[in-house]
């Protein structure tokens, strides 16, 4: 993956930049020696490596302005950092760039249960925000899988999703305000605790800007009443085909599922080995759950079980104890993990119409062959969020090439069939040359051109979402 040439005049005042940035922060909160920049030379993203000038960790708001006016006025880039979960290359650095993290900025700041609203500061977890209203029978329903571990930052950053987006939405829908410092140091105040802010939506601008904007510090999250129960059902079938074309009626019926997974048998194969949830070894199972008050989950599974059953299954498994349910999530939520003890992969992340999944999936199915490379299908169903999850061996020469050759194949059939690059992983340096297969120049010209408006230095995120010799002739004019 081609990266920009450092400016070697940033690097050459590497010591100028360090002792002003340390004039603004504590000592330990700037990270200059070169093998404590390591830590950061990477994301998930794990192929590319480079680690960074330095990298800071501010405490405040008011430190990450500081630290942002600096480098604006002595013309350093800037990566701002969530917990380095992207796997798009969202957080990689340059050579001759700071990483802003936002570790440290990880408090609750006020919790409301009358407005259904908490205020964080975007360092802070995704889990861990549902931690702190969870006493109080509320839950916040984003739920990516490395929610334990990323950062609503990062969330906003990607526009994040989870398996439970179905019914409750991606971030987008449940975000409502943004404490947001521009690269200048502006501090901005954008939505709040109210349903829609007046005027132009800036917060649908920077949710899911992926840090060409600003650093979003603080954030004011929509937060939900738990429901009173829920209940999911395991699905096998013969085809993955079979299994999209149940995905699709299920929709058609007018049915809304919290969640619909999908697993094709490599994924089972390599779950059931690792965490023994007791699938059925069959081509492709679904997890379907639905909630509610047990009257109504009763109703809703009658009615999708129905239509599963049209489909011929192999295996139609009803969760009917809480102990029955955590198995069947057991191994859906153990993939991605379990499929790193078998091989390296890459993990990409398409949308497409539901009802084209049968036909993606065939098609994906004829890509492995075409390549020669296994695949591994892994993904929210319900929205047609897509993760293909392509095997090969890191340690081979060629072998990374060829296996993004293939992803980038199987992108451009997810836009192809109507859908679109990403649904939550973001675009970062992974797809940043395919943006092109789905949006034209002009498309491209009026996204620079909202960019220009807010970073018009161009030093926020470089070499990120937007075609390498776009953005590095936009940032030399």
């Amino acid at each position: 993956m081609q990266m920009p040439i450092p400016n070697a005049d940033v690097i050459s005042r590497k010591s100028q930049i360090v002792a002003r940035l340390r004039q603004v922060l504590p000592a330990h909160a700037v990270i200059d020696d070169v093998v404590e920049t390591r830590a950061y030379e990477c994301d998930g993203l794990s192929a590319y490596r480079c680690p960074p000038l330095c990298a800071v960790l501010p405490a405040s708001t008011e430190e990450v302005a500081a630290v942002l006016k600096i480098c604006h006025d002595m013309n350093v880039p800037v990566v701002p950092r969530g917990s380095g979960t992207s796997l798009a290359g969202g957080a990689m650095p340059t050579a001759d760039s700071v990483i802003l993290g936002v570790a440290k900025l990880n408090d609750v700041l006020e919790t409301d249960y009358n407005d259904r609203i908490i205020r964080v500061q975007t360092g802070r977890t995704n889990l861990s925000v549902t931690g702190a209203v969870e006493e109080g029978g509320f839950f916040y329903a984003p739920d990516p899988s490395s929610q334990l571990a990323c950062a609503i930052a990062g969330n906003i950053a990607m526009n994040s999703g989870g398996a439970h987006c179905l019914k409750y939405g991606v971030t987008t829908n449940n975000l409502l305000g943004v404490t947001m410092v521009m690269m200048d140091g502006t501090i901005l105040e954008i939505g709040g605790a109210h349903l829609d802010a007046g005027g132009l939506d800036l917060l649908g601008v920077i949710c899911g800007s992926e840090g060409q904007l600003g650093v979003v510090t603080e954030a004011t999250l929509r937060i939900l009443h738990k429901p009173e129960g829920a209940r999911p059902v395991l699905m096998g079938f013969n085809s993955s085909e079979v299994a999209g074309a149940c995905v699709s009626d299920i929709i058609k019926a007018g049915v809304l599922p919290v969640a619909i997974e999908f697993m094709d048998r490599p994924c089972i194969e390599v779950c059931e080995a690792f965490a023994k949830a007791g699938y059925p070894m069959c081509e492709a199972l679904l997890i379907v759950e639905v909630e509610g008050s047990d009257a109504e989950i009763d109703e809703q599974l009658a009615k999708i079980m129905t239509i599963a059953k049209t489909h011929n299954p192999v295996e139609l498994r009803e969760a009917k104890t809480a102990d029955e349910a955590g198995r069947i999530w057991l191994g859906r939520k153990s993939a991605f993990g379990a499929m790193g003890q078998v091989n390296d992969y890459m993990c990409l992340d398409g949308t497409i119409p539901v009802s084209a999944l049968p036909e993606v999936l065939r098609r994906i199915q004829e890509l492995s062959k075409e390549f020669g490379l296994d695949v591994g299908n892994v993904f929210h169903a319900g929205d047609g969020n897509m993760h293909p999850l392509i095997l090969y061996n890191a340690n081979e020469p060629g072998q990374l090439e060829l296996c993004e050759a293939m992803g980038a194949e199987i992108l451009k059939v997810c836009v192809e069939v109507g859908g679109c690059l990403t649904g939550e992983h973001g675009v970062g340096i992974e797809k940043r040359d395919l943006m092109l297969v789905q949006f034209d120049p002009v498309d491209l010209d009026a996204q620079m051109a909202i960019k220009d408006v807010f970073d018009p230095k161009w030093l926020l995120n470089p070499a990120k979402v937007f075609p390498l010799a776009s953005s590095e002739s936009r940032r030399a004019a």
